[in-house]
């Protein structure tokens, strides 16, 4: 029957045929990344989410201690956590964006973490995190009380941090958050290490909590 078709009509089927393919072709292809993202409820989601949280506080101290650090080490120290934690920030919102998720969630705080390892403090701030008191003590600290505090409440902030990396490093579903997050627990190591000395060269001890 086909054979029969006018040369017009074959060419007609086949053109449409093509279009018909292409935009199967097209469909799939929008289709299968919106599939593989993840989910509302993903501890990439939430690892994002979080952590953006955590990373701003961070940034907000790190810019005190470039303002009101008294060494030339503890202002350097501060102004590359800033930096380097609000690029962060801007990866993992975009991560958001692309996974067509709210910047937000109504889910708790760390509802992500798995059972057992959702360390909240009693107040719901996240682990590490400083509360406000505490925020308002280093702004009015001066001197060698401040350097001392800032080593203080940001080697406690990194340990929380880098405990909500560690998970999201093992157990994310996408390969770029696995990544990310293994790439923040090696930084924030680092900067464990440097805070631990400048507390020892300050005469000053980790906070107990």
């Amino acid at each position: 029957m086909f054979a029969q078709l006018s040369r017009r009509a074959r060419l007609s089927l086949g053109v449409l045929a093509a279009v018909l393919l292409l935009v199967t072709g097209t469909a799939i292809g929008y289709l299968i990344p919106t599939l593989s993202n993840p989910g509302e409820d993903s501890i990439d989601a939430g690892f994002a989410r979080d952590m953006s949280i955590h990373h701003a506080q961070a940034v907000e101290m790190g810019m005190l201690a470039y303002r009101l650090g008294t060494t030339d080490d503890i202002r350097t120290l501060g102004y590359d956590i800033a930096a380097s934690q609000q690029w962060q920030i801007g990866q993992m919102q975009t991560w958001l964006v692309q996974w067509h998720l709210s910047p937000t969630s109504s889910n708790r705080a760390m509802a992500w973490m798995p059972s057992g390892m959702n360390t909240l403090q009693p107040d719901g701030r996240m682990p590490g995190m400083a509360s406000d008191d505490e925020l308002k003590k280093l702004k009015s600290s001066t001197g060698k009380d401040f350097d001392i505090l800032w080593c203080q409440l940001m080697l406690r902030h990194h340990l929380g941090g880098i405990h909500m990396a560690e998970v999201a490093a093992k157990n994310a579903s996408a390969p770029e958050v696995r990544d990310s997050a293994a790439k923040m627990q090696a930084a924030q190591s680092y900067d464990i290490s440097a805070l631990t000395d400048k507390l020892k060269d300050l005469g000053a001890q980790p906070l107990s909590s």
